[in-house]
């Protein structure tokens, strides 16, 4: 669930502002596939659009092991740390709406969920975990997220705060946390008084007419209609975390055409002030909150889960996309990135 460094381009945007030509087409094809061999990924979903319209969405390569079941725009996939914008912008929401504050502290009796904490974890705010500086927690080999994997939240909360002692104060260092934006999801429950994944569902994604996002399943045997089977280096891997507790920090399943009505409806779901807050850079200097930014401003998160890479953007001329992968290997990200850019670019018509 490590975080990528996506930046994007300053010159040469993509086009999209039309439909590709049938030429057009062909050549985005033979690109993603060359994509494909090259790095041994079974295959991808892909959709370009701005304002909640799709310009361009296609799949290649297969859905499953036996190549068979070839990749449509309507497979779905996990979408790994792609979720936490999403839950960022309910946490947005519910700030326009008066149910909490930035600087709302999450622990203790101040805390809104409560508990017998004192010191720097009663000062902790849903602010710093939005911005990844909680002070501990980070994503590395004792992330908690991929701990004690029957335990429920509530559980793994408890026994992450009392066992796993922050390593800084609050508000002073970055480091990317997973969970963090575990503990969002649970402040989110308790203000609007709905399970996540109902909150999401009604309050963000049927509001960008997205209709087939679910929280996903642990294992093969719960892979949902149009899922793509997960490929991953180490066998099993992929089915062997609990996914479904991952929920508000990686734990949905989406189409590429998916991501690509939610961020580009940001303005449906949150005010320009919402908005800019949440994608003005922090202590991380290229991470805000829910999204990864740069001065274009070009926003973006990318994903990553054994069997699982992904990327969305949005860029500073309005046009999104998404980029979903159902395998993973080291530096895959990057080149995920590089290669949504390069598909872009081959759309000439139009202009922007």
């Amino acid at each position: 669930m490590k975080r990528r460094a996506f930046v994007g381009s300053l010159a040469a945007w993509p086009v999209f502002a039309v439909t590709p030509e049938k030429s057009e087409e062909a050549t985005i094809r033979g690109i993603a596939e060359g994509f494909l061999r090259e790095h041994g990924i079974q295959g991808m979903s892909i959709a370009y659009g701005r304002d909640g319209k799709i310009e361009f969405e296609q799949g290649y390569g297969f859905a499953d092991s036996e190549g068979k079941e070839a990749v449509t725009p309507e497979h779905r996939f996990r979408i790994a740390s792609i979720s936490k914008p999403i839950t960022a912008t309910a946490i947005m929401m519910c700030v326009e709406k008066g149910l909490l504050k930035l600087d709302t502290k999450v622990f203790g009796p101040q805390g809104i969920l409560g508990g017998d904490h004192s010191g720097d974890v009663a000062s902790m705010t849903v602010d710093h975990l939005l911005t990844h500086t909680s002070g501990g927690w980070a994503n590395d080999k004792n992330d908690p997220m991929f701990k004690n994997t029957a335990m429920k939240h509530d559980e793994l909360i408890a026994w992450t705060l009392a066992n796993q002692k922050q390593t800084h104060k609050p508000g002073e260092h970055y480091a990317y946390s997973n969970f963090g934006y575990c503990v969002l999801g649970r402040v989110l429950e308790k203000v609007t008084k709905l399970p996540y994944e109902a909150l999401i569902t009604q309050q963000v994604l049927a509001k960008c007419g997205v209709t087939s996002m679910k929280i996903a399943g642990n294992t093969l045997a719960e892979r949902q209609s149009k899922e793509v089977m997960y490929h991953a280096e180490k066998p099993g891997a992929a089915y062997g975390m609990n996914v479904v507790r991952m929920d508000s920090h990686g734990g949905w399943i989406a189409t590429a055409g998916d991501l690509v009505r939610f961020a580009s409806q940001l303005p449906k779901l949150l005010k320009p002030d919402s908005i800019r807050t949440m994608t003005t850079a922090g202590v991380g200097g290229s991470y805000a909150r829910g999204w990864s930014v740069n001065k274009v401003p070009n926003w973006w998160h990318g994903g990553s889960l054994p069997g699982t890479s992904t990327i969305m953007v949005h860029t500073a001329k309005g046009l999104c996309w998404a980029g979903l992968l159902n395998g993973r290997k080291e530096g895959l990200g990057g080149a995920l990135d590089k290669l949504m850019w390069q598909m872009g670019r081959e759309v000439k018509a139009g202009g922007v």
